[in-house]
């Protein structure tokens, strides 16, 4: 008897699983299937992406699944369109023995009068993303009202998505007797809060421990200053010439300029976030999947979905605002039974965040440094070095041997491998032979680093306080100004305290390792055509005054329209169209 068939499947299961080489089953479905095949009962289950929760699910639906009824019976839930469209895939490879079984998968970004057709042929499983069931259902498109299983898969992400709403709506669409298993990574409030509404009684099984991260995964940190987030990616790229990688980026702007960065440097990369039109995505994604782009830059929103076993690296170019979804990224890595490891680049102000995180996955982080311009060139040389004697012969080459030779027979071996070798490894050389140690920027005992603008004073606790011309006769008040330098810099809230508005100017304080980052943004910064301008304090006890000569400097050179500058989308502060100020309402405290 073979593992899957002590599970309980029968044998046309097992003759698709044996085609698709499965030889043993994985914990979560060792421990979910005998219990979904023994009763109709509800199931909570958690385990990290990559686990095999497609197949726990997925092997005892079909077997319950009655093909002799054209009646749509099973509904599964997914958040995404790529994550859909490949449960639907996975649904039809399982169930490849099982004569009449129909499998649709509906999602937006595709015809709804095509994707109708297919469910009124006859659906007995229907593969849905939630927006597009929602509207499917208000058209009348859809019956579920039958139905006798409901899988919510990667619920938490769904819920991270905002779903919540059409996931109660949906729901209230089907009829109370069906079973619901609930699959997820986490278990926050909001998954807790589904289950107690449209589940009784349901068995849970975890997966290793709740909330925590994959052990397959190796979890590292990178200290750098805020201005060397983007060359120590590069480094940490160079570093791991085998990398084929998932980078996350906080907001599509970065995204999008992280992506132009290392595609004008020389890299693979792709951009994925939700300013792209579908089709877009789909060609980014079939890129990556194919291994065509080694590193993809994309927002939590957009990556969420990608399910592809052999990412060898998962970087934090940027951390996430939620401890929950850092889970969710380095589980894009590790799959399979595979080892992976995850990157975080963090400034010092953000190590508190660290802790946070480590608390959370129970797992520790390690330390490490940014490899230095010279051991990067020495990694990238065996690299070569190794690629050159695993390289295949090519035998049509044997016919250009005799002229080859004829060339080279005047050098020797030695010289020979030192020039092969260095048509390489003096692009790598050349670059990083004078560059310096990015991580000096990010330690404690270098403290202050140059700006390009000279030198800048701290308060004397680690933090700078900057200047900046826009106050309360611009709409602002202290939170929708730190909601405007959050998004501009890319930071956290609390990176930003101590934020005081006055008439037409305000103060803020950052930690001082991030005071290359503030004066790099806020260089030639627009916004609806007038300068936004951020200087440090030169009265940082007080929180007083400017370097008023430069900025008066500054302004008149620039307040006449006729330099360039870096424009910002939108501008938080200013006038609605009423004439009245915005955020004058807002309180807190800073």
């Amino acid at each position: 008897m073979t593992p899957f068939e002590a599970l309980g499947l029968d044998q046309p299961l097992l003759h698709a699983i044996s085609d698709l080489g499965f030889e043993n089953p994985s914990e979560v479905q060792e421990k979910a299937i005998p219990i979904l095949l023994a009763k109709e009962t509800d199931l909570v289950a958690l385990a990290q992406t990559g686990t095999g929760k497609t197949a726990a699910f997925g092997f005892p639906l079909i077997q319950k699944i009655h093909v002799e009824s054209r009646t749509t019976q099973g509904l599964i839930l997914s958040p995404t369109r790529e994550l859909c469209l490949q449960i639907t895939n996975e649904i039809q490879l399982y169930s490849k023995y099982m004569k009449g079984l129909n499998t649709v998968a509906i999602y937006g970004g595709a015809s709804i009068s095509e994707q109708a057709k297919k469910i009124k042929k006859g659906a007995q499983i229907v593969v849905a993303t939630p927006g597009r069931m929602k509207d499917m259902i208000g058209r009348g498109m859809v019956d579920i009202s039958k139905i006798d299983y409901c899988i919510l898969d990667e619920a938490d992400e769904m819920l991270n998505m905002g779903f919540y709403e059409d996931i109660k709506d949906i729901l209230s669409n089907t009829p109370q007797e069906k079973s619901t298993w609930l699959f997820s990574a986490t278990m926050p409030k909001e998954v807790s809060s589904i289950a107690k509404k449209f589940m009784y009684k349901p068995h849970e099984i975890t997966v290793g421990e709740k909330n925590t991260g994959a052990t397959t995964v190796q979890h590292e940190h990178y200290v750098v200053g805020g201005r060397d987030r983007y060359p120590a990616l590069k480094r940490l790229a160079d570093a791991n010439p085998g990398i084929f990688s998932v980078v996350f980026c906080r907001t599509k702007r970065d995204t999008q300029k992280v992506a132009e960065k290392l595609i004008e440097d020389g890299y693979n990369a792709g951009a994925l976030h939700g300013d792209l039109s579908q089709n877009q995505r789909d060609l980014v994604m079939n890129a990556f999947r194919k291994k065509q782009i080694q590193m993809l830059v994309a927002t939590d929103v957009a990556a969420r979905g990608i399910d592809v076993d052999d990412i060898t690296h998962v970087i934090n170019y940027q951390l996430p605002d939620e401890i929950e979804t850092y889970t969710h990224r380095s589980g894009r890595t590790g799959r399979a039974g595979k080892s992976g490891i995850s990157m975080v680049i963090v400034t010092r102000s953000e190590l508190r965040k660290i802790k946070a995180i480590e608390k959370k996955i129970k797992q520790d982080f390690i330390e490490k440094k940014i490899p230095t311009g010279i051991e990067i060139c020495e990694i990238q040389l065996y690299h070569l070095t190794r690629s050159i004697k695993d390289t295949p012969i090519n035998e049509e080459i044997e016919g250009y041997l005799p002229a080859i030779n004829d060339v080279l027979k005047d050098v020797d071996r030695e010289e020979l491998i030192k020039k092969i070798v260095s048509v390489e490894f003096t692009r790598f050389y050349n670059y990083y032979s004078k560059t310096r140690d990015l991580n000096a920027a990010g330690s404690h005992s270098e403290g202050k680093e140059r700006s390009g603008k000279g030198n800048y004073e701290s308060t004397g606790d680690g933090s700078v306080r900057y200047f900046i011309n826009v106050g309360e006769r611009d709409g602002f008040d202290w939170m929708s100004l730190k909601d405007f330098l959050k998004e501009n810099l890319g930071l956290d809230k609390e990176d930003i305290y101590k934020v005081d508005t006055k008439d037409s100017f305000s103060f803020f304080n950052t930690d001082d390792s991030l005071t290359p980052l503030v004066l790099e943004i806020f260089t030639d910064f627009k916004v609806d055509g007038r300068f936004i301008n951020v200087e440090v304090s030169t009265k940082p006890g007080r929180g007083g005054k400017s370097k008023k000569r430069n900025r008066g400097r500054r302004d008149d050179r620039r307040g006449r329209g006729g330099s360039k500058g870096r424009n910002a989308s939108n501008f938080k502060g200013g006038k609605n169209k009423s004439g009245k100020r915005k955020n004058k309402n807002r309180k807190g405290f800073v």
